[in-house]
């Protein structure tokens, strides 16, 4: 594995470095409608984010606060973003697509003392913001962030960041169905960036990498924000994943990275352009968020010319924790560990370990890019974080070459198109309605999105729910990659011998009624 590169101190001296290094080149580009509609340099990416973060600053945002987001893909999301972090604050980046049911418990949790939205979600978020006693509540219209200028300064507030103080604050779900907050500090954020870059080298000046995944997510983040804006590349922004616009973006704009997940890939495929789509200019694709079929990764790669480069990571972890690499494939696993990053299998029940080569167990990682802990959860960090290693959940074996393959995980989760979902959450939500007795949901194989949730019902004595009212009570409180994909409405759920509700039962009776498989891996 090569050695670390050099890191920054955090990602804010990062981009201040690349604008004084090539203050002309395109940092970023919005794309719709076929063209490019907003295009910004490095010279004025700074300048806004500079700019940006004095706004933010003078709102009171600076170290010990946090400033959510609520933006959707576009040069807004990336300069409040960085602006966020200019200031000292925490940036909590979280899906515009959220109900404002689900925001209510994040933003509780987090304790904002800015909120920035878009304009659309306005009427519904100032009385929410009032209620949850968010000091400024302000909507940003598309591109408004982008004229912000610091007046030629060059210079971020001062102080800037110190690598020790907060600068991320993630949530992605729990087993108990609550959000959780991931604390992620200036130098974990920093250090993953040079980790990833180990593994990964991207070229001084030309590359032209795709952003088609939502900047909220941590896997955008690494693989798209901080990546372009540590190589100074072009960073080209679709504001939503659409296939038609993906591949007309590859050949426009000459995109020589591609992150991806599988269901991306899946989508793409299906296309009747993509075969006829000139992919030349990819030299790699990366795929994260979800585990990619050796299958799918095959066919991909037979037309498109280019590797991918499948990895694997957390929101705890920084989050990219191993990768395969151009000198290093194996279709299949989640490649080498990053540099400086251990990695070992333990029994999942007990958390002992290390278990012998080639055995599986729970992964437990340790590195300089984990997180500090959940925010508000100390007895979930004293669970995760175990003698300095994050216990991940997931399930692996390490091979005789010291290749990661993930292959189940002990967690209650689905993951759907890239997204974590939590199926506890889907319950909760269903057992809230008036007409429900009980709820459980589970994940089960889908061949697009990798992994659907689907939910059983016991109605309450004397209702009679039907299924399609139950999904509208799902769609006001759930976004729409949570809401589960059938509603079974049975006279009771299984049962363990201690009474607890049988979700591997529930997960054999999904599959037998809906035997949607996933892509098969060629023999």
């Amino acid at each position: 594995m090569p050695a670390l590169p050099a890191a920054f101190p955090t990602v804010v001296h990062m981009l201040q470095a690349t604008a004084a290094r090539v203050p002309t080149a395109i940092a970023l580009s919005v794309h719709e409608a076929g063209r490019r509609s907003l295009v910004l340099d490095y010279a004025q990416y700074w300048s806004a984010v500079t700019a940006c973060a004095g706004m933010l600053a003078a709102a009171g945002a600076g170290r010990g606060s946090r400033v959510a987001l609520l933006l959707p893909n576009g040069v807004d999301a990336c300069i409040a973003t960085y602006g966020a972090l200019a200031a000292g604050a925490q940036c909590m980046p979280l899906n515009p697509a959220y109900t404002d049911h689900e925001l209510a418990e994040i933003l509780a949790d987090g304790a904002p003392q800015v909120l920035l939205a878009t304009a659309g979600r306005a009427a519904s978020l100032a009385p929410l913001a009032a209620r949850l006693g968010i000091p400024h509540f302000r909507t940003v219209a598309p591109g408004e962030l982008a004229v912000l200028d610091d007046g030629g300064s060059g210079h971020g507030p001062a102080p800037p960041p110190d690598p020790d103080w907060p600068a991320m604050l993630q949530y992605t779900g729990g087993t108990t169905g609550r959000p959780k907050g991931v604390d992620l500090s200036h130098r974990a954020t920093a250090t993953n960036v040079a980790q990833r870059e180990a593994m990964l080298p991207t070229r001084a000046e030309g590359e032209r990498i795709l952003c088609a995944m939502p900047l909220f997510h941590a896997y955008a983040l690494a693989m798209g924000l901080h990546l372009a804006a540590g190589c100074g590349g072009h960073l080209a922004i679709l504001p939503r994943y659409q296939p038609d616009a993906v591949l007309d973006l590859v050949e426009r704009e000459k995109i020589t990275l591609f992150p991806g997940a599988p269901t991306m890939f899946v989508g793409l495929m299906a296309h009747e352009r993509f075969a006829a789509t000139d992919w030349r200019t990819v030299r790699l694709c990366y795929s994260g968020a979800a585990p990619l079929p050796a299958a799918t990764l095959r066919a991909w790669e037979a037309v498109v010319g280019a590797p991918v480069l499948e990895g694997y990571g957390q929101t705890e972890a920084g989050p990219v924790i191993s990768f395969n690499t151009e000198a290093c494939r194996r279709p299949g696993s989640v490649g080498l560990p990053a540099p400086e990053t251990e990695v070992e299998i333990v029994d999942a029940v007990t958390g002992e370990g290390p278990l012998p080569q080639g055995q599986e167990g729970e992964i437990r990682v340790r590195g300089p890019q984990l997180m500090t802990g959940y925010r508000n959860r100390s007895a979930e960090t004293s669970e995760a974080l175990r003698g300095g290693w994050l216990h991940t959940g997931d399930i692996g074996r390490i091979d005789g070459d010291g290749i990661l393959f993930i292959t189940d995980r002990k967690k209650d989760m689905a993951i759907v198109g890239g997204y974590n979902v939590y199926p506890r959450e889907i319950d909760e939500v269903l057992a809230a309605h008036p007409d429900v007795a009980e709820a459980a949901a589970v994940p089960a194989p889908d061949a697009y999105r990798g992994e659907v949730v689907r939910a059983f019902v016991v109605a309450r004595p004397g209702a009679a729910p039907e299924p399609e009212a139950l999904l509208a009570h799902c769609r006001e409180r759930l976004t729409r990659y949570k809401l589960p994909a059938s509603i079974d409405i049975v006279a009771e759920l299984p049962r363990t011998t201690v009474g607890k509700t049988d979700k591997r039962d529930l997960r054999r009776i999904a599959a037998a009624r809906y035997p949607a498989e996933a892509p098969k891996e060629e023999a």
